[in-house]
C-alpha cells in the first residue's frame, strides 16, 4: 500500500514543474531560517530564569494586603 519509487518521483517532478526550482529553494531557505530561529528561541528560553516565579515574587512584594476592619456597615 506504500507508494513506490516511481510514484514518489512523479510527485516530486510535478512539484518541481508547478513551482519551479527557484521557488522551492526559496521555500526551503525560509523553512531553514524558521528552524534556526526556533532552536535559538528554545536555547534562550532555557538560559533565562522562570518568568512565572519572578512575577510571583514581585507581585507579593508590591501589592499591600487589604486590612480587615470588621465593620459590616461598609458592605
Amino acid at each position: 500500500m506504500f507508494p513506490g519509487w516511481m510514484q514518489i518521483a512523479l510527485v516530486v517532478l510535478l512539484i518541481v514543474l508547478l513551482f519551479g526550482r527557484g521557488k522551492i529553494s526559496e521555500l526551503m531557505g525560509d523553512v531553514a531560517k524558521g528552524i534556526t530561529s526556533f532552536r535559538k528561541g528554545l536555547k534562550d528560553a532555557s538560559d533565562t530564569p522562570d518568568l512565572k516565579s519572578v512575577e510571583d515574587k514581585s507581585d507579593t512584594e508590591a501589592t499591600p494586603k487589604p486590612e480587615k476592619t470588621g465593620d459590616k456597615a461598609d458592605a
